[in-house]
């Protein structure tokens, strides 16, 4: 038995590479080949950086799908069904909208893979596919693999993929995470953590802990960081700001090996962050004492914000650029509100009938950085374009070198060469990524749906 893994790209435009930023390892991928039996042939191609070739010859097809990448996977998934291959598909889109991903696939998963996998490999081999499959959501997180085989010969860029836990307690509105994992927060053992990065460690300089919140428990997080001193790497993460406000914590983080963290701002206006669900963010006396620990351990922040929620006037986003350039910031990203499916967010705007589209994802006329609702307050357009605005500021040479030669940027040389290289592409990919229509515009012919 042979079975084929695809990772879809978003779309692209004929003529340009794909986003160099968005060309990170698979790590849903590795995850399947770790839970496939050695005896099943395997290959992958990753539509981000490569041709995929539909006529080589395969039992089987796996797709994990987000939202975004969703209709270019749905015409992968077409290509594969007309040579009659049956193709399985997954992940956070698969989950929240299991009744639209069935219409394009021969078999969905449902929730996490780890329990299901072997099943779905079990009955594809005996050629009995089930239309559907539920994964155990929550389970403990012992034993979770990742073969990384998969990525040799790719180039991705050079940043190791480690996932130490899974899921976030709090409550955003727009976050697809706590409803796929349903508000909880779990670690994996920390012993099986430090095996990993012992074994992968020798390719990399830096590693990015893909954690949905690495302070999603602070005494979990507080115990990883404490046994990742001794491995000595460097190690950049994802975390809310509340734990910020604990200097030992941060310290701990730093003593770890922490040399940045994403944290999402969103906004600067509490009435803002009422309206996400996410109050937490004013919490300790804003957001300043907890930056000036980040700052005072040398952490670096890429911080996010989010607009759209129509509470914004010209001022709002001058406010979030100064705060980024002022704080210098290593990356920012100034983006707009995205309604996922399955979120409270989506749920509230269908209620109140202002989504242009109910599948907007599958929309020809929608192309990233496009707002496909009515705000109620500035137009959609006028957010896009101020988006495009404040990254071309943010990422001006000018204000590239102001930042990059603060305190906390230079201090690390392998972060400093790291600053300049990423802070370069995000430049780069300005333009590239306005408005990049969704899906392949060499595909033709109709998306393929079950009969």
């Amino acid at each position: 038995m042979k079975i084929t893994f695809v990772h879809p790209s978003i779309g692209r435009r004929k003529g340009e590479d794909y986003m160099r930023t968005w060309q990170m390892e698979s790590l849903p991928v590795a995850a399947l080949k770790a839970l496939t039996p050695p005896a099943v042939q395997t290959a992958f191609y990753d539509d981000r950086m490569e041709p995929v070739a539909f006529d080589a010859p395969t039992d089987l097809v796996a797709i994990p799908v987000e939202t975004y990448t969703a209709k270019r996977a749905y015409q992968i998934a077409t290509e594969y069904r007309r040579r009659r291959v049956p193709v399985v598909m997954g992940g956070f889109h698969a989950t929240l909208m299991p009744d639209e991903v069935a219409e394009y696939a021969d078999a969905v998963v449902i929730g996490e893979a780890e329990a299901i996998w072997p099943e779905v490999v079990d009955d594809a081999r005996h050629g009995r596919l089930k239309q559907r499959y539920k994964g155990h959501d929550r389970t403990h997180l012992d034993g979770v693999r990742f073969d990384r085989s998969v990525f040799r010969g790719k180039r991705y860029l050079p940043l190791g993929l480690v996932e130490t836990g899974r899921g976030c307690r709090f409550p955003c509105e727009f976050c697809a995470i706590q409803t796929f994992f349903g508000q909880t927060h779990r670690r994996r053992p920390v012993d099986e953590i430090i095996a990993e990065l012992h074994e992968i460690r020798a390719d990399k300089q830096l590693f990015f802990f893909i954690d949905d919140n690495f302070a999603g428990s602070i005494p979990l997080a507080r115990e990883l960081a404490e046994a990742l001193a001794p491995v000595g790497i460097r190690w950049v993460t994802q975390m809310s700001i509340d734990a910020a406000h604990d200097e030992d914590f941060v310290a701990t983080l730093a003593r770890g090996g922490c040399r940045g963290v994403l944290i999402g701002f969103e906004s600067l206006e509490r009435e803002t962050l009422r309206l996400m669900q996410k109050k937490f963010n004013t919490m300790g006396g804003g957001y300043g004492p907890a930056l000036a620990n980040l700052r005072r351990h040398g952490i670096r922040v890429y911080g996010t914000f989010i607009f759209g929620y129509g509470t914004e006037t010209t001022e709002t986003f001058e406010n979030a650029y100064d705060f980024a350039a002022d704080n210098n910031f290593f990356l920012a990203a100034f983006n707009h509100l995205t309604p996922f499916p399955g979120t409270a967010l989506y749920n509230r705007l269908a209620e109140e009938n202002r989504l242009h589209h109910k599948a907007w994802w599958l929309e020809d006329s929608y192309a990233y950085n496009t707002l496909p609702f009515d705000t109620g307050g500035m137009g959609g357009e006028a957010i896009t374009r101020a988006c495009v605005v404040l990254r071309k500021r943010f990422y001006s040479i000018p204000n590239m070198i102001k930042r990059g030669f603060s305190a906390v940027n230079r201090s690390d040389f392998t972060m400093l060469r790291a600053f300049f290289l990423i802070n370069a592409l995000h430049r780069a990919e300005v333009n590239k990524r306005h408005l990049l229509p969704f899906g392949d515009p060499d595909f033709s012919g109709p998306l393929l749906k079950r009969a």
